[in-house]
């Protein structure tokens, strides 16, 4: 028998005009204990967070990811008990399932040798997930710039200089990715993308020389934000009310319905701005205030 334990950092992606490629990972976490074994028994414990709403079946992705590294290595037949416990709220825009997906990759990886490079397991996730802007931060840490390529996700990972604090306003009702997706066009204006691409420049190297004013501007965007907020009521109040209290910035966090305002300062006087901004329009949230981990998943306890 093998047991393993392991914390996974919540993420928030896109981070405005970095849609599909920028994420950053978050000092919220989810642990999940694995214990392999013998008997040839499968069963799933869900805690916390959506312990109502996720199935503890096959259609479990934590419980897909450790079968795909156990088939990577032609482990059949193997006794799989899974305990998870959740503090990411669930399908709101911080990375819940990325969450799962890695958890159960880094811990299958932990029981059978850790074999397999964090490259692996992010080409595995991005398998899985779809695309790499959560996965990746949530197994490197830090802030994350990913692109898909025919050799390969490439992710490259680092950290501000300086000490960037994040507001999450997390809303009551829940969004999923595929919904928040189907409003986005087709197509969209050249000027729009030649927006979003300044943007993302200024946000990189603002965040990289620690130069957090710029945030500003470099947190505009006009590929999915302008689309996705009418899935958010009152969405441009909460922004105004963050800003209002100081935040550099606000943004949605992944593909919805959180907002996250990016501050040096402040924090507990915008987190309530903008839990009052939402009340305003009809929707009760909390918020949380967080900073970016730095460490991303990890092995918290081990018995081989």
């Amino acid at each position: 028998m093998s047991k393993v334990t392991v914390r996974v950092p919540g993420t928030t992606a896109n981070c405005g005009p970095g849609f599909d490629a920028i994420g950053m990972s978050c000092t919220i976490y989810n642990t999940m204990e694995l214990v392999l074994s013998a008997e040839g028994q499968t069963s799933i414990a869900i805690y916390g967070e959506g312990s109502s709403q996720i199935p503890n079946d096959d259609r479990n992705i934590a419980l897909q990811a450790v079968k795909l590294v156990l088939d990577y290595h032609q482990i059949l037949d193997t006794g799989i008990q899974i305990r998870l416990t959740n503090n990411i709220p669930l399908a709101r825009g911080l990375g819940s399932s990325a969450a799962a997906i890695v958890a159960g990759l880094v811990a299958a990886n932990a029981v059978t040798g850790n074999r397999l490079s964090k490259q692996t397991l992010l080409e595995m996730a991005t398998t899985i997930e779809g695309h790499p802007d959560n996965v990746a931060p949530a197994i490197y840490g830090g802030i994350c710039l990913s692109v898909m390529h025919a050799a390969g996700t490439k992710c490259l990972s680092f950290l501000p200089p300086d000490k960037l604090g994040l507001v999450v306003a997390v809303p009551e009702f829940t969004l999923s990715t595929k919904v928040s997706r189907q409003v986005l066009p087709k197509t969209v204006p050249l000027k729009d993308a030649v927006f979003n691409v300044s943007r993302a420049a200024l946000l990189v190297g603002a965040l990289a020389k620690g130069e957090l004013s710029y945030l500003k501007y470099a947190l505009e965007d006009k590929l999915h934000q302008p689309y996705r907020e009418k899935l958010v009521p009152g969405m441009e109040a909460v922004f105004e009310a963050a800003t209002s209290e100081g935040a550099l910035g606000v943004t949605i966090s992944g593909a919805g319905p959180s907002l996250i305002a990016y501050t040096t300062e402040n924090h507990q006087e915008i987190g309530q701005a903008m839990v009052d901004a939402f009340e305003k329009h009809g929707t009760k949230a909390v918020y949380h205030v967080l900073e970016i981990d730095t460490i991303g998943a990890e092995i918290i306890e081990f018995i081989p």
